[in-house]
């Protein structure tokens, strides 16, 4: 069970993968649902990866199909939390040749109404896309529908992620906590240090901060973001991340509040 700090009961993990949607996922949405409980979660968000990420969706699929199978492990999910009593929310992360951006409060519905969410991609035999997503254009696009955007691990170095690219113009805030980088349960891009540069950007910028595991199987690392309330849907996470309400930060092992400050 997760250690919580009394006066913020409520956690939330915000960065998490399944094996349905991610190539990269090694446990079913079913199963994460069962630990997230199980360890001690208020809820979860399923941020599978999306179009121009390592997603297991065929990009050759009509576009609705393709949604269809793409949510089908948030549908899993959110009936397994339904049963058990978990918050599951929906989200996704986008990818833009190595560079990630999490996207939270948008519909399933929502999506399948809009195929420019598509991106060519420098690999793969993948369908060309006309006028192609871009992070700009994916900015106003979730903007423009009442969603938010949130730059994932925006200093991890990994040979997958040819540079560095900060956006600051496009998004509402930043991934600071990251705790694939400093769990001692985590297996790959361990190195506090991506997430301690995270920290200098928000700052610098003012940004709004999250946590979140970057969870892809039940070896969970704890991480997320802690609230005194239980939040009611995805909508309330932004209106309380963005209007910075009282909430602290943890990668599994340490609690931060939201000036980066240790707090446990």
């Amino acid at each position: 069970m997760i250690k919580l700090m009394p006066e913020y009961p409520y956690l939330y993990e915000t960065h998490l993968h399944t094996f349905e949607s991610s190539r990269c996922g090694q446990s079913p949405a079913v199963e994460m649902v069962d630990a997230c409980k199980e360890a001690g979660y208020t809820g979860i968000f399923v941020t599978d990866h999306h179009w121009g990420g390592n997603v297991r969706i065929d990009r050759n699929l009509p576009w609705e199909e393709w949604v269809d199978q793409f949510c089908d492990a948030y549908y899993k999910a959110k009936k397994r939390g339904d049963e058990i009593g978990l918050q599951v929310f929906f989200g996704w992360e986008a990818g833009f040749q190595g560079t990630d951006f999490l996207i939270y409060g948008l519909s399933p519905e929502w999506m399948k109404a809009h195929p420019e969410l598509r991106t060519n991609l420098p690999w793969g035999n993948v369908p060309e896309v006309e006028d192609p997503l871009d992070p700009e254009k994916q900015y106003k696009l979730i903007h423009e529908a009442g969603g938010m955007v949130i730059h994932a691990h925006p200093f991890r170095e990994e040979p997958y992620i040819p540079e560095i690219r900060l956006f600051p113009e496009y998004v509402d805030g930043v991934e600071t906590v990251n705790a694939t980088h400093s769990s001692p349960n985590s297996r790959s891009h361990n190195n506090p240090e991506f997430n301690v540069k995270a920290w200098a950007y928000a700052k610098q910028y003012n940004f709004p901060v999250t946590a979140g595991s970057d969870i892809h199987s039940t070896n969970l690392f704890n991480g997320g973001v802690a609230f005194k309330r239980k939040l009611e849907n995805e909508q309330d996470y932004i209106k309380a991340v963005l209007n910075r309400e009282d909430y602290i930060l943890t990668d599994g092992v340490h609690w931060f509040n939201q000036q980066g400050e240790q707090i446990g």
